[in-house]
């Protein structure tokens, strides 16, 4: 299979490229780089330059750390509404331009336009819902257990934030981070992943012109990424971390976080278990898996990686999938009717191609797919393997790309000890329609969060996030606020007494 064609870039995008800023961002104020230094940002469809961005120095990163500092006390004393009606102003500005949004994001990182579609509605509601979380920070006020004073307890904004995002999800990633910390009173210094930043440059410039006062957020796009963070992250005035990536990225720097003994959200790698049980509505499942497995390419840290069939409808499973994923078109995400676009650049393809073939080496077989695609661009085919054995490297590790790995189960216990068998525990997926065996797999799967005969469980208005080495924290719902705010208690003498 090959793409022959290199596409040119329409008028439209590159107007839309145009009008986003370049610069950093960094007290209110567009500027460049130290010493006028910038890197290029790729079409991962056609390897082509779309655009060049600033490249941020150190220097650049504590520039950005300053203005968050000196904005922190006057936005900490803003009143909660004001900060929720800046949120909202965002998230109608969104609503306005979401096509320019989802253009962006599928020209930065791949994705076929009808997904970035979908992710601008996604992420767009983290500005939507922390807008009205803003106003929801709450304390309590009380007599103590001894009766002898009242208690006060408040919660006010952590300070300083420095926000690390990744590059699948580059509306949603920052929505995600920065929603939240603003809706708490808190700064920020945000420094998007260097494949993809323009959609949070255009993110930010929304967000300024909702009247976000300068400072309050920065944003630094860098190619030296450990020299900036380093510096931003072992300065004394920084109070919070919050990072989505790798676990290994984010080990590293939860030891760093350690020295000034910073308040820390990490949502990192992913396993992700998908159950299909002998009694689930096949048809169901399928559709699930198609879901839970190739939205945003199968780049997504809650892509199902391990299909855990029992072995009595695995091959039925297997030949339904495989049908389905015949049918896929792949191609450069603007394109109508694509439903598989590139990977992010030529070594996710080489990665997610080393994992096939082991796979295969190891007795898997091959249904669908299993080869990189020729011609300009990152692409590989969609994939569908069967008869995985635990012993594959896919089994274990994070396959990010369009890859289904089957492998059967025997009975209810044996499919729990294969999901579980993992240092990973952030989302898992099972289809059955036996409620008694459900009520047990959401106790038995060590995950922290489950989709239970359903594909996709990311919502704004719920908290996200793992166990084990999957990260520490939650994003959205009520407790993503609370990962921004700190507690204080005060007593005071009975005034009654």
């Amino acid at each position: 299979m090959s793409l022959e064609t290199l596409a040119v870039l329409s008028t439209a995008e590159r107007s839309l490229l145009g009008a986003v800023p370049h610069q950093l961002l960094i007290d209110g104020q567009w500027v460049d780089a130290e010493g006028g230094n910038t890197f290029a940002v790729r079409d991962p469809a056609t390897g082509q330059e779309l655009t060049a961005v600033a490249d941020a120095s150190v220097t650049d990163g504590v520039r950005a750390l300053d203005a968050a500092v000196a904005a922190q006390e006057a936005w900490a004393a803003t009143s909660p509404r004001i900060r929720g009606e800046i949120l909202h102003g965002a998230w109608e500005l969104l609503q306005e331009r979401k096509e320019d949004a989802a253009l962006l994001m599928t020209l930065e990182m791949g994705k076929p336009l009808a997904e970035a579609l979908d992710e601008v509605a996604y992420g767009g509601e983290f500005l939507r819902w922390f807008s009205e979380e803003a106003v929801r920070i709450h304390g309590r006020y009380g007599v103590n257990p001894e009766g002898t004073g009242r208690m006060i307890v408040t919660q006010r904004a952590v300070g300083p934030c420095y926000l690390i995002t990744p590059w699948n999800f580059p509306l949603a990633m920052g929505t995600r981070k920065i929603a939240p910390a603003l809706a708490a009173g808190c700064t920020a210094v945000i420094k998007p992943a260097g494949l993809t930043p323009l959609t949070t440059l255009f993110l930010a410039g929304l967000l300024q012109e909702a009247g976000l006062p300068d400072g309050v957020l920065n944003v630094v796009t860098t190619r030296a990424t450990g020299a900036v963070s380093d510096a931003i992250i072992a300065d004394p005035r920084l109070r919070k971390l919050s990072f989505t990536g790798s676990t290994s990225v984010g080990v590293q720097l939860l030891k760093k976080a350690a020295n000034n003994v910073l308040r820390t959200s990490m949502e990192l790698g992913g396993n992700a278990p998908f159950l299909v049980f002998d009694d689930a509505d096949l048809d169901a499942a399928v559709e699930g898996a198609l879901a839970a497995k190739f939205r945003n390419i199968g780049q997504a840290c809650t892509a199902a990686n391990r299909f855990l069939v029992h072995e009595s409808v695995a091959d039925e499973f297997g030949r339904r999938l495989t049908e389905r994923v015949r049918t896929f078109r792949v191609g450069r995400g603007t394109e109508e009717g694509v439903t598989i676009g590139p990977l992010i650049d030529d070594k996710a393809v080489a990665k997610v191609g080393e994992l096939v073939a082991d796979a295969v080496s190891r007795g898997a077989s091959l249904l669908a797919g299993g080869r990189p695609i020729d011609g300009p661009g990152s692409f590989f085919e969609p994939t569908v393997l069967g008869e995985v054995g635990t012993d594959a490297d896919i089994f274990r590790e994070e396959i990010f790309g369009p890859v289904v790995a089957i492998t059967p189960f025997r009975d209810e216990s044996d499919a729990v000890a294969k999901a579980n068998a993992t240092e990973y525990g952030l989302v898992s997926y099972a289809y059955t329609r036996d409620l008694a065996r459900a009520q047990r797999l959401i106790d038995a799967l060590d995950t922290g969060m489950m989709g239970l005969n359903v594909g996709v469980v990311s919502n704004a208005a719920a908290p996200f996030g793992g166990v084990k080495q999957s990260g520490v924290g939650r994003e959205g719902g009520f407790e993503g606020i609370h990962e921004y705010l700190e507690t204080k208690y005060v007593l005071i003498p009975d005034p009654f007494a």
